[in-house]
């Protein structure tokens, strides 16, 4: 089922975020993650590119067993990073042959052992191109892309960036995911502002509980998104003893939704990095919420 046709059926639409393991891990661990994560009942799970699609081939074969081995709706991502024209040519072909229509396009992080990676160099410089490239070659795809409540840390004021994701809208998009955030506030006033912009596709909040202290900083540093002062006071209180930061972040997490479906939001695209006990233990009084 397309994305555009999912949101018409149902809302609010939980999906959950995977990602392939590194290539020299074994490639188990992620299904056993997502037969997990299907007694949810997810409307959908969406795939990651590794930097400079560095797990191509691994994502569409999970998002192709997704689909075969688990009867779940995949979303794979695509990158504007490390690819020409053809490239992406053989990705939509080999997608649509495995009857995958859903596709998440993104500029993409550049290789980790290039610093100064030119995105001016390559056949898609931004995400509007690969959109704009996909709905011209597969108009029968469903195409979604990403949102920054809090603005993309590339671009130099707010405005312009949600101007930009207007542009994309224009230009096919059926759905939008945010980036993480830990304000809900912040994610209001971004929904309003866009909403009076004319953009009115379903917007889905991204939702990353806060688990690991480096890691969650890391990931904040590479996006720009801010952290509230519970978060700070969270990660500072509880850095060094991983069960109590991670109860702390489940109970965040429950509360950040709770307060999202209060406001009617579109969906959650829950993001338990690939930890399906994580999911588990917000979920646990949330799962009415779906039906």
């Amino acid at each position: 089922m397309k994305l555009s046709e999912i949101f018409k059926a149902r809302r609010p639409v939980l999906s959950f975020e995977v990602f392939p393991p590194k290539p020299d891990l074994p490639i188990d661990s992620v299904f056993q993650a997502i037969s997990a994560l299907k007694d949810f009942s997810p409307s959908f799970i969406s795939v990651t590119y590794g930097a400079g699609g560095s797990s191509r081939t691994r994502t569409v074969e999970i998002a192709s067993r997704i689909k075969q081995d688990f009867c779940l709706e995949p979303m794979a991502h695509l990158t504007c990073v490390g690819h020409t024209k053809i490239d992406v040519d053989k990705i939509l072909a080999e997608l649509e042959d495995k009857g995958l229509v859903n596709i998440l396009a993104l500029r993409g992080d550049p290789p980790r052992d290039q610093p100064n990676f030119d995105y001016n160099k390559g056949e898609f410089k931004f995400a509007i191109d690969l959109i704009r490239y996909i709905r011209l070659k597969k108009p029968n795809f469903s195409i979604a892309a990403a949102a920054y409540p809090e603005g993309h840390k590339a671009c130099p004021r707010i405005r312009t960036d949600w101007e930009h994701l207007k542009d994309k809208v224009d230009a096919g998009v059926d759905l939008l995911i945010t980036q993480l955030f830990y304000d809900n506030r912040l994610f209001y006033h971004f929904l309003e502002t866009v909403r009076n912009m004319g953009i009115n596709c379903p917007i889905v909040p991204g939702i990353m509980p806060v688990f690991h202290a480096k890691q969650i900083k890391r990931i904040l540093s590479l996006c720009g998104a801010s952290m509230p002062p519970e978060i700070l006071i969270m990660l500072d209180k509880y850095e060094n003893n991983p069960d109590d930061l991670k109860k702390a972040g489940v109970e965040y997490a429950i509360k950040q939704i709770n307060d999202l479906l209060d406001n009617d939001v579109d969906g959650i695209h829950l993001e338990p990095m690939n930890k399906p006990e994580l999911a588990a233990d917000i979920l646990k009084d949330l799962r009415h919420r779906f039906c």
